[in-house]
């Protein structure tokens, strides 16, 4: 996988996608369209696509910097996140532990704002833990959970069957899995052998579709600054599954 994960310009691009508020994203000076509003807190919502019940066990799956883990953590008793990149599993672990992480926000050249990702000092994380992991190649100790989250994962992966075989044995019987991903098919980080031969859509009901059940498709935008006159604008595929 990509070492541009460990770059501290994405660190903080991702500090800032994940726990940025709206005015430190969209600052309030500007007419913003609103496409650009819907499409904040990406990481706060995929989640919500779970069921709202309690349950005694998740795995976030290229957790990144663990917002949506801690999302999870409020209807899991246990949750575990795995990211490939150290760097961000550090700064999740830090804001695990209660502390904030100091970033940067680039707005243009040289000119940088100082910014700090905290969570709410009321969650209750002593259930959250994350671990720096290949979800290609995860533990065999890992075991089994009742909801599986994996939000822009697949399409990064350089081999993503590798991940899609596993689930099965990740999902608990009656668990929830939930996929997120854009699509975008780069051979920066997937070689075109390994893309899918038809539309994602497709290609995951193929995969999925004798271990899982199909509850739900739908899209999800994001929003990723990187200056304050760039933004990546994304629409992400996110389907619901219920293990057989």
């Amino acid at each position: 996988m990509s070492a541009i994960y460990e770059d501290p310009k994405v660190l903080s691009e991702y500090l800032l996608f994940h726990f940025g508020t709206q005015d430190e994203i969209l600052p309030p000076a500007i007419s913003w369209p609103d496409g650009m509003r819907d499409a904040l807190d990406f990481a706060v919502r995929t989640p919500y696509h779970f069921g709202t019940t309690m349950v005694e066990s998740g795995l976030d799956l290229g957790c990144a910097v663990g917002r949506s883990a801690f999302e999870m953590s409020k209807t899991c008793r246990r949750i575990v996140g795995i990211d490939f990149s150290h760097a961000f599993i550090a700064a999740a672990v830090e804001l695990c532990s209660g502390r904030g992480v100091s970033y940067e926000r680039l707005d243009e050249a040289h000119y940088k704002v100082a910014l700090e990702a905290t969570i709410d000092p009321d969650l209750d994380t002593s259930g959250v833990s994350f671990l720096q992991g290949d979800a290609m190649d995860l533990p065999d100790d890992l075991g089994s959970f009742d909801r599986v989250h994996a939000a822009n994962l697949l399409c990064r992966l350089s081999d993503p069957e590798r991940l899609l075989e596993r689930l099965p044995d990740l999902v608990n019987l009656g668990g929830e899995l939930v996929l997120a991903t854009p699509c975008t098919w780069l051979a920066e980080f997937t070689p075109p052998a390994k893309w899918p031969g038809k539309d994602t859509l497709s290609w995951l009901k193929d995969h999925l579709q004798d271990s899982f059940e199909l509850r739900k498709e739908t899209d999800e935008p994001f929003l990723i600054r990187e200056t304050a006159r760039k933004f990546q604008w994304t629409r992400s595929l996110v389907t619901v599954w219920s293990r057989r």
